[in-house]
Formats: structure tokens, C-alpha cells, sequence
């Protein structure tokens, strides 16, 4: 029984490459529809579950409505996925830009820090 888990196990590794392969240019060319701005891209790529709109928000220099319509937005395209917290709803990207050669913004906090390393 051992044997055909790990064939069976292995041939979904394939598909999984393969549908991966297949669909990375697809994925590619949505997000980069969707986030057709620098301030958009670096909104996609803050949102990680973790930070909320008002945060991301404030690293974006918009207001946090702006964030939860781009959220909504990107959630009904699929680049996103909501995630549950005290008090709402946040949103979870769900591709790294990087993946996609796909250049990622900093925010205004990432760049100051970046000058005082200097």
C-alpha cells in the first residue's frame, strides 16, 4: 500500500508542476491588469494577512477605504483571499510579485529606512 501512495503522491507532484507551468503566465498577466500602478503593487504586496487596512493604508499614503475597495476587488479576481480577524476581514495575496518578474514598490517607511542604512 506504501508503494502506490508514494506513485500516487509523485504523479500529483507532476500535475502540480506542470499546472503551475501552465498557468503562471495567465496569473502574470492578471496581476499585472490589476495592478496597474506602483501605488496598487505596493498595496498587493503589503497585504499579507497580517496588516490591516489602516496600516496599509498609511504605508501607501491613501485612505483605508481605498484598500478595502482594491481588496474587494482583487478578491472577486482571485489574486487575494480574505481571512478572518477580531473585528472584520483582511486579505491575504495570493502570489508574491517577485514570483512573476514583477517589480515591488516600497513604501514611504521601507525607503526612509533605506536612507538612514545608508
Amino acid at each position: 500500500m506504501s508503494d502506490k501512495m508514494d506513485e500516487l503522491i509523485e504523479v500529483m507532484r507532476e500535475i502540480l508542476k506542470w499546472t503551475k507551468f501552465t498557468g503562471a503566465r495567465e496569473v502574470r498577466n492578471i496581476l499585472t491588469a490589476a495592478l496597474d500602478t506602483e501605488q496598487k503593487r505596493l498595496i498587493y504586496h503589503l497585504s499579507d494577512g497580517n496588516k490591516g487596512s489602516v496600516e496599509i493604508a498609511k504605508a501607501a499614503s491613501v485612505g483605508d477605504s481605498t484598500i478595502r475597495r482594491y481588496w474587494e476587488s482583487w478578491a472577486r479576481q482571485g489574486i487575494v483571499e480574505p481571512i478572518k480577524v477580531q473585528g472584520g476581514t483582511r486579505f491575504r495575496k495570493s502570489f508574491e510579485l517577485e514570483d512573476f518578474g514583477i517589480a515591488c514598490p516600497q513604501s514611504q517607511n521601507e525607503k526612509a529606512e533605506s536612507r538612514e542604512i545608508v
